[in-house]
């Protein structure tokens, strides 16, 4: 079989994505952003592995709308309205043209939801296996983004949507035993919400108006709320009962209690974590009430360096054998 050549590649499957006037259709080596009047840059990147990150039996379109979304998660908790991304796309032994007509597709899927447009980026040959990497911008209109370090003392800990759901879903999406007594339709919306997580974008500007501090949960609510804490020199005490779980996700910690653990530490929830001043608290919940979005308040920022504080539904302190994924 005849590859096709880089160019080739550029020009068939990506070009026909690039429709910002800056990326001057793939045909340069370096693309211009032009930032509207007012508005500030905010600037992330995430990176994607096979067989770490997703399944590299993945649907590739779920691949690309993954890697792009990963991104679209972390603008959302600074307030961030998608604009442009640039991507790199290490490609192993073995490619097929018909796995990037899928890829290519699934980026123009989300791109257009979102409005995310792609601005250029890079195709090399790798040994080792599939790997994507997406830079991201997005617009705000100030300056003063809510960063990690912003909690304090009396805030309000809210986290969007539901907790657990990506993690329970690679347990499902590998088939794995511990979820045998979930019905079927329980396994799928574990397995989805891990192929194709929901980056809560229609909740950036209620995070941007009323948080003193916000991150997107990524790689497991306990260990990124620790960071979040850590970076404000400030603790918390929460509550373990108060953490949001789906119905899917319920019944499979219902089923095995050692999912709890699983669901609060595992990674891949992609929502939203922050803080809120209580003063802000009812107009910060009626925003998320106007866009659809649930948030759920889960404890409380309480000075001092120590640990944060977990407690069960009776008072007793829970304590975690890990905090949350790590590569390292």
């Amino acid at each position: 079989m005849v590859r096709l050549t880089e160019d080739q590649l550029i020009s068939r499957f990506f070009a026909p994505l690039a429709i910002l006037p800056g990326a001057r259709g793939l045909t340069d080596d370096a693309a211009t952003l032009s930032v509207p009047a007012g508005q500030h840059l905010v600037v992330t990147t995430d990176a994607l592995v096979a067989d770490i990150h997703f399944l590299a039996d993945d649907d590739p379109d779920l691949i690309a709308r993954k890697a792009l979304r990963v991104n679209l998660s972390d603008l959302a908790a600074k307030g961030a309205r998608p604009h442009a991304y640039t991507l790199c796309l290490a490609l192993p032994p073995g490619w097929r043209e018909d796995w990037l007509q899928r890829f290519a597709e699934g980026l123009g899927v989300d791109g257009q939801a979102f409005g995310f447009a792609l601005l250029g980026g890079d195709t090399v040959k790798t040994t080792g296996p599939l790997t994507i990497a997406v830079n991201a911008f997005g617009l705000v209109p100030t300056d003063h983004i809510p960063r990690r370090d912003g909690a304090r003392a009396g805030d309000t800990l809210y986290v969007s949507g539901s907790i657990g759901d990506g993690a329970l879903g690679l347990l499902a999406r590998r088939g794995d035993a511990k979820l045998a007594g979930l019905a079927e339709t329980e396994r799928d919306f574990l397995a989805r919400r891990y192929l194709l997580p929901q980056p809560r974008t229609g909740l950036a500007p209620a995070v941007l108006a009323h948080a003193s501090a916000s991150m997107d949960v990524s790689d497991g609510l306990v260990g990124d709320l620790a960071k979040l804490l850590r970076a404000s020199r400030v603790s918390a005490d929460l509550d373990l009962a108060a953490v949001p779980l789906s119905p899917a996700a319920q019944a499979a910690c219902d089923l095995d209690a050692a999912l709890v653990e699983t669901s609060l530490t595992g990674g891949d929830d992609y929502e939203i974590l922050c803080a809120v001043p209580a003063e802000q608290r009812s107009t910060f919940e009626a925003a998320a009430q106007a866009c659809g979005i649930a948030v759920s308040p889960i404890g409380t920022v309480v000075s001092g360096h120590h640990a944060p504080r977990w407690r069960d539904d009776e008072g007793n302190d829970v304590q975690f054998v890990r905090g949350s994924f790590s590569h390292f």
